[in-house]
């Protein structure tokens, strides 16, 4: 298994190789964190949580006082911990030769996945892999889409990095990727089943 970084410019993208798979992840900046791996990055990451047990600590005798404040302070505390342990830490796309994508994303606190989400699009299910643009306000955004055939004969667009949105030359280099190793080995039989439902 080896790991390459191809574009220097974007950090953020590691393609991971192997012989059954490969897999094109891209970190969120703030799991990211630069690329210092040492106290500093913990430090950054957990400056918030710093801050808010200073306010804890501020409050704290105007809460013990009544019994409202022991249940909003523990509402608020799940809160917390529960927006800290689900953010984004990284969402990949996983391409199996011959048999289709999978759409992973990991969440948790940095450096420490917790939960994993995944989706498999088989390769007879996949109609195509492209970048597709939508407007946000006044600007405009790139995003892979995966077309999907679903059982009933509609179309499902899959959204892979679809919290992250890194930008065009990620989306690029994977597009490109994906399609290497998809549709250009399977090309005879993504064009027979093309030609097929014609």
């Amino acid at each position: 298994m080896r790991s390459v970084t191809p574009l220097t410019d974007h950090p953020e993208l590691k393609i991971i190789h192997s012989r059954a798979w490969s897999e094109f992840r891209v970190q969120h900046s703030r799991a990211l964190g630069g690329n210092d791996p040492s106290v500093r990055k913990w430090l950054q990451c957990f400056w918030t949580d710093a801050v808010v047990c200073l306010c804890i600590a501020v409050i704290w005798p105007a809460l013990i006082e009544r019994p409202a404040g022991h249940v909003g302070l523990a509402v608020a505390s799940l809160l917390y911990v529960y927006s800290r342990c689900t953010q984004v830490l990284w969402e990949s796309v996983v391409v199996l030769p011959s048999l289709g994508l999978q759409l992973e994303t990991q969440r948790g606190l940095p450096s420490v996945p917790l939960f994993t989400s995944r989706k498999f699009i088989p390769l007879t299910a996949l109609r195509d892999f492209v970048i597709n643009e939508g407007l946000h306000g006044w600007s405009v955004r790139y995003y892979l889409a995966a077309m999907q055939e679903s059982p009933n004969g509609g179309i499902t667009i899959d959204v892979p990095f679809e919290n992250i949105l890194p930008r065009f030359p990620v989306l690029l280099e994977v597009y490109h990727g994906v399609h290497e190793l998809l549709f250009d080995i399977n090309s005879t039989a993504y064009d027979t089943r093309k030609t097929c439902d014609e």
